[in-house]
Formats: C-alpha cells, structure tokens, sequence
C-alpha cells in the first residue's frame, strides 16, 4: 500500500467522463496524465524463484511450522524481571495475532520451576482428604469419561503489573502478553468430584502440580462445581509441555496462578489452604499496607493491539485499528475507542465470536494524514462494568501492587508513526 493518502472517490462528473472516454475507445497515450496506467510492478511482472522451481513435498514437515518469513513472530522474555528463567514468564506477541484463538507455540509461559517432563502412561491424579471414596485416575481413566470444549482466555494476575506506578515496558506484547486465549478439552472437575463423593464440610480444593516447585493453590467447591475443567488437550491436541502437559486446570475467569499446570492432586478440606501463592504472594498490597487475598476474578480489560509501539503506523490514509478485550465475569458487550486521548470516543467494531471469559476482537477503520494520536481503548462487560482509568484504580488500591491491573492503557502515535507507552492526566 502506498504511503501517500489515498486518492478520494471520484465525483460523479469525473466517473461519467471516464466511462465515456473508455466507451470511446480512447488509447491510454490520450487520456490525462492523472488517468495513466500505473507502471507495471516488476514483483508482479518478473519470475521469481517460488514460479520456477518445485516446493517441499509432504514428506518434509510431518508437523507444520510457520513460513520462515514469519519467524520473527515468538513469545519473548524480560530477562530483568525474574531471577532464573525457570521461574520466569514470556509473553505472547499479541501485536503480531488476529481473531481470538492464540497459537499454541505461542502462549505466554509462566513458570515457578521450570517445564515439568512427564510421561502420561505414569502420571496420576489423586483425589482424597474430605470425600467418601479417595480415588487415584490415570490418564486413560481421564480420557474415557464425558468430555467437553471450551475457549477461555488464561490471564496471569500480574499482566501489566509493572504498569501501577507508570509507563514502563514499551509494547503491548510486554505490557499485556501474559494472557492467551485457546480452545480447551477436557473432563468437568464436578465430574471427578462426584465419583469420590464430597462429604458436606467440605469447602475448599488445594490443587497440587507434579513440577518440582511443588505449585500448589487453594480453589473454592462452589467454583469447581461451576466451570473448573480438568484438561487434557488444547486447540484440538494435547497440551504443550509448557500449558501443563499432561493434565491442567482450566478456571474460566479466574488468575492463571490458580490454573495450576501438571496437575497430580486435589485435596478437599474445609478451609483454604494459606499456600505461599495466596499469602506472601498473587495477594493485592494495598496504599495502607493492608493485603486484599483470593481476588480471583479478573475484571474487564482491553488493549489496542495495532497500533502499538512494536507495530507503529507506517501508512498514512486508509489504516485498521485492532485490539482485544476480555472478562472473567462474563462476555464483552461493547469497546470504546478515543484517538485523541479521552475526548472523543466511539464504539469499535466486535468481530467474531463473542464468548463467556474468552478474549474478544474488536476494529476502527479510520484515516490518518500524519497528526499525533493518543489512542486508547475501554472494554465493557455483560454485567455493566465498565474498565477504570488507571488513575481511577490507584485512588483505591495505591500504586504498591502488581497483581489485578485492568488500567486502560495509552498509546501515542507520532507524526512520523512511531508509537509510545505513555500516561496522560
């Protein structure tokens, strides 16, 4: 696409002299210089190699990879964040996505001790503690019961948790990449639960993973009865070493910290378990020292991902905004969009499918000739909550925090397309 702005629609008197002219048979040579023939693209006119030559036959990629001239397109980490990479995140290169359905290969990581390695003919899911019938399931035993499909959004509680006390990581990817969103396959947790049989103290889950960090969270029945899968298969195979292989949970709307990954058991008591995720750490430190704990849901929350500072403009006139949006309460009923910083906004185009706690597509077709913008965007969801300005979130929690940061979230576009991370007032 040219960078020059595109050249408005013809006016009715221009329309009808160039259809009379070709009625006419006129020979380009006569027309107006301002109606030639653009020159022909040599790209389009040469042979290139890819016309002459034979392509790699099926016997060259038993499993599909992308074309090599995407490579660029990976998750990537922060190596300052974390102290080893084994308990460390990547984050997922939302700027280069469409749709809703994440990649597999490319589903941000987040880890306490690095990917566990199992083999599924050895694993095993135990359940006991406050039930009638302790039981121990294999996989096979998993995969021959009822199961079902479900598309979610896995949202770490720390997402743009570097973001409380200002603009810091410059680019989507970084600020909010620690969310993905795929299709999940598995067996209901109640499913599980109602073959050992609940005894009717029993309140709570502690969910346990076989890594070597022992990761562990406490889960409410009365969520596990709802919505909680046992999963064994995402986007239509297994799960990835690094998504829990081979067995996670799947908390529709709740912080991924509580999805725990290579899941090995559940224990049922009457009280949570106070596990150091819950107490020293996924807690919210508030301006006055005090902790908020279990604030499970996340709340509504979008981000423009085009443009953004790793994917700036680069054409003037005709552009696409893009973005997402989510929430652990319900669905997206509509995203607002400002290009001028607040003053003027207007209701983006939802694209695509519309589902319970799964990311959401929205659009803005607009022009650009050049000026600045100030782009953001503001997500609302089936219960009427509307996404907070991050100056609205500090009011209430202080800026001490990295968990549960839903801000809306500011580009600036410059004249010359490139884009920041920027707070206004």
């Amino acid at each position: 696409m040219s960078s020059e702005p595109q050249a408005g629609p013809l006016s009715r008197r221009r329309f009808l002299g160039a259809a009379g002219a070709a009625g006419a048979g006129l020979a380009a040579s006569a027309l107006p210089a301002r109606a030639q023939a653009p020159a022909p693209d040599p790209l389009i006119t040469e042979v290139q190699d890819w016309n002459r030559y034979l392509g790699e036959g099926v016997d060259k990629r038993p499993y599909g990879t992308p074309s090599r001239f995407e490579k660029h397109v990976m998750r990537r980490d922060v190596s300052w964040l974390t102290a080893s990479p084994e308990s460390s995140v990547n984050f997922t290169p939302l700027h280069e996505l469409d749709g809703i359905i994440t990649p597999s290969g490319l589903c941000f990581e987040r880890h306490h001790g690095g990917i566990a390695d199992i083999d599924p003919a050895n694993h095993r899911l135990m359940i006991h503690g406050l039930v009638e019938k302790p039981l121990v399931f294999t996989m096979e035993d998993i995969k021959r019961m009822p199961r079902q499909n479900h598309v979610h959004f896995l949202e770490c509680a720390a997402n743009s948790g570097m973001e409380w006390r200002g603009a810091q990581l410059n680019g989507c990817q970084f600020t909010h990449g620690m969310v993905h969103n795929v299709m999940y396959t598995g067996v209901p947790l109640k499913l599980l639960l109602a073959e050992a049989g609940l005894k009717p103290n029993a309140k709570w889950l502690m969910l346990e993973g076989a890594d070597s960090s022992g990761m562990n969270r406490s889960l409410p029945v009365m969520k596990a009865l709802d919505d909680v899968l046992i999963a064994f298969a995402m986007n239509g195979e297994a799960l990835r070493p690094e998504q829990g292989y081979p067995l996670r949970a799947v908390v529709p709307g709740w912080e991924g910290n509580i999805w725990v990954k290579w899941l090995r058991r559940i224990e049922v008591g009457d009280m949570p378990w106070q596990a150091r995720e819950e107490t020293s750490k996924y807690t919210d430190l508030l301006a006055d020292g005090r902790s908020r704990r279990y604030t499970f849901i996340m709340d509504a929350k979008s981000v423009v991902t085009n443009p953004s500072p790793q994917a700036p403009l680069k054409h003037k006139g005709r552009n696409v905004l893009s973005g997402l949006a989510w929430s652990g309460r319900g669905t997206i009923k509509r995203v607002d969009v400002t290009l001028d910083g607040g003053k003027n906004w207007q209701s983006a185009r939802i694209d695509g499918p519309v589902l319970e706690k799964s990311l959401t597509r929205f659009y803005v077709d607009f022009d650009w000739a050049g000026q600045e913008l100030l782009i953001q965007s503001r997500a609302i969801d089936s219960t009427g909550y509307v996404q907070p300005t991050k100056a609205e979130l500090r009011k209430v929690r202080g800026v001490n925090s990295i968990y549960h940061n839903n801000g809306i979230q500011t580009w600036q576009v410059r004249p010359n397309g490139e884009t920041e991370n920027v707070e206004i007032a």
